[in-house]
């Protein structure tokens, strides 16, 4: 009896052995899967680790460029303040020396044309006048002296007048913005902008002069910061002169003004009379789509290096939407031209 007793004992024995060695054969593959497990997760935590590292990185580089250029925008600021008060006071002294000439023309040519009536008297009243009057008549050449005269003075009058709109314009183009918007008339910005570039629409040897057509709607004044609006003005036309010149590469004078370059601005109110807009066109060399999507992002420029920042149409950009909140649009045919839309609000 004890025997089997015994015998029972070990089959139960043997039994519980074989469960804890199955057991033990499922713990050890449970930590094999588990230590697999925690290697993978390892692998992905070191991979998310290095990504963000390297986003830190990137992110570290990123701020140091933004901050060395926003030193180099705060410097840039600085110059084109000191700049514009400077342009301000050489216009306003200029204006000064100009207002006596100009003011004093008129006069002149009273004097001038009392003085040749004088002279007409007298040879009137003394026909035969003496050997040395006539000589002086002679070596003056006062038939010329006549005639010129009040041509020189009409020149000049011309002349002062064109000084005293450059310098009216530059005193308009670099008017410093107060923090508070200012009512501004909107077509004395164009205008004030047109004759800063006026050199570059002028023909020379290579093309004729750029056609401006300025079709301007009444306008009430709107409430903007000016010299911010005009350093857009500023951008966009300074813009659509390089794409024409750029459009001429490889043409003749004659071929150029068979289909001349031109630049169309127009102004209008729009349907709701609560804002303004301002559609500058040119026939230049347009914009592909890729381009136009990226076209106001920070730093993105199509130009040669040393030609362009990236920065005029981001500004341009920033401008009109934060400062002004209205918008900047552009349409463009790659081959045919562009155009810029301002719309902003009156107030």
């Amino acid at each position: 009896m004890e025997i089997l007793d015994y015998q029972q004992e070990i089959r139960e024995l043997k039994k519980a052995n074989r469960i804890i060695q199955k057991k033990l054969e499922r713990s050890e593959s449970d930590r094999i899967k588990l230590e697999d497990t925690n290697k993978k997760k390892e692998f992905l935590l070191k991979k998310v680790i290095d990504e963000l590292n390297e986003y830190q990185y990137k992110l570290e580089e990123r701020g140091h460029e933004l901050e060395t250029m926003l030193l180099n925008l705060q410097i840039m600021q600085n110059k084109m303040s000191t700049l514009g008060s400077l342009v301000a006071d050489v216009a306003h002294e200029i204006n000064n020396p100009v207002g006596f000439i100009a003011g004093n023309l008129t006069p002149a040519k009273e004097y001038i044309q009392n003085l040749l009536h004088l002279i007409n008297l007298y040879q009137q009243t003394y026909p035969k006048a003496s050997q040395e009057i006539e000589e002086t008549i002679q070596l003056i050449d006062l038939e010329y002296v006549r005639d010129d005269l009040p041509k020189l003075i009409s020149s000049m009058r011309e002349g002062t007048d064109r000084i005293s709109n450059i310098s009216n314009s530059l005193r308009t183009f670099s008017r410093a913005d107060t923090e508070q918007k200012v009512l501004f008339n909107i077509h004395e910005g164009i205008n004030s902008t047109l004759m800063i570039l006026k050199h570059r629409l002028k023909a020379n040897k290579i093309r004729p002069a750029i056609e401006l057509v300025q079709d301007y709607e009444e306008l009430p004044l709107v409430e903007c910061f000016p010299g911010q609006l005009n350093q857009v003005f500023m951008n966009l036309l300074a813009n659509a002169i390089d794409a024409l010149e750029e459009s001429n590469y490889g043409l003749s004078f004659d071929e150029i003004k068979l289909n001349p370059n031109q630049i169309t601005i127009h102004t209008a109110l729009t349907e709701d009379n609560n804002h303004v807009s301002i559609r500058i066109q040119d026939n230049g060399v347009g914009i592909s789509a890729d381009v136009q999507q990226k076209i106001f992002d920070h730093l993105f420029t199509t130009k040669p290096v040393g030609k362009g920042t990236g920065l005029g149409l981001s500004i341009a950009y920033q401008i009109i939407v934060q400062k002004h909140k209205g918008t900047l649009e552009v349409n463009s045919v790659l081959g045919a031209g562009s155009e810029f839309i301002i719309t902003i609000p009156i107030f």
